[in-house]
């Protein structure tokens, strides 16, 4: 099933399983969203939950029990039900059952919130923890933006002057070591070199928001107040780039393997509510 939501500028498909946003259009119907060709990658903007990344061994700890999650979680792959919706507005949801129990102790109701605005569409996750405990989580954004034209004919315009260190990846864990794109001005070019060992994972940037140049002109903007860390991703000869606003990572190498003490885990209170959101801008 999708939902269609669509207002004088933009329109915005969503598809119910993993209540992702498959396609961004403007009025003269060109498409902002990555079509998702399996020979390439088979997505279009998965959400990640309840973790971003690899966890090591695919597993984690918890209270003394073991349990196994594979890589960005389990919602991606989840039937959501349609809570509500007007012409440009929907709210998804999940809620935690005897499968997302047995990979994961919590009870939990999961929504995300599309809303279009003028050119932009927002995207809210609200996670609503159901126990009479803590509840542990990470949630990211993983949004495929399609690009038409050569992938050297364009650039990232960071909103604020960066030195960009990045963390390597060892097995799809977070190294200890970092690599510095040597860039001397704003905008940063974009080349698939940039990408030969996979994601570029910044855990902090000053800017908070990325723009995507076309031809040296602004295509698309993405605004992630609420996320502090940041991936970017693509690849080799593929004809789009994800700009991906996280709370949260991979394990890295030294991880303890304890969820409540991974390193950028968001902790939540008994009976509390999570809301962060982020922005596409056609330009």
């Amino acid at each position: 099933m999708i939902t269609v939501l669509s207002n004088s500028t933009i329109s915005a498909t969503i598809k119910h399983l993993g209540a992702e946003l498959i396609s961004l259009k403007n009025t003269f119907n060109k498409e902002y969203i990555w079509e998702g060709n399996p020979f390439f990658w088979g997505k279009h903007s998965p959400v990640l939950f309840p973790i971003v990344g690899a966890l090591q061994n695919d597993t984690y700890s918890y209270k003394d029990k073991e349990y196994s999650l594979s890589r960005h979680g389990f919602a991606r792959d989840m039937e959501f039900k349609l809570v509500s919706s007007s012409s440009e507005s929907a709210i998804f949801s999940i809620e935690s059952n005897l499968k997302t129990l047995e990979v994961y102790p919590f009870q939990f109701e999961f929504q995300i919130i599309y809303t279009l605005t003028a050119s932009k569409i927002k995207i809210a996750y609200k996670v609503i923890n159901r126990n009479d405990s803590e509840l542990f989580f990470s949630v990211g954004a993983h949004p495929a933006i399609a690009l038409s034209e050569n992938f050297e004919n364009y650039a990232i315009a960071f909103e604020k002057p960066e030195i960009l260190n990045h963390y390597l990846l060892e097995n799809n864990l977070i190294s200890n070591k970092t690599k510095q794109i040597d860039v001397t001005t704003n905008p940063l070019d974009l080349n698939y070199e940039l990408f030969k060992n996979d994601a570029l994972i910044f855990k902090q940037l000053a800017s908070k928001s990325i723009t995507i140049l076309e031809d040296e002109r602004p295509y698309v903007k993405v605004i992630y107040n609420d996320f502090p860390s940041l991936g970017i991703w693509t690849v080799h000869k593929a004809p789009f780039i994800c700009i991906e606003p996280w709370l949260g990572y991979a394990d890295t190498i030294n991880n303890s393997g304890q969820l409540d003490k991974k390193e950028g885990i968001i902790k939540l209170n008994s009976r509390a509510t999570f809301l962060a959101q982020f922005s596409i801008e056609i330009l």
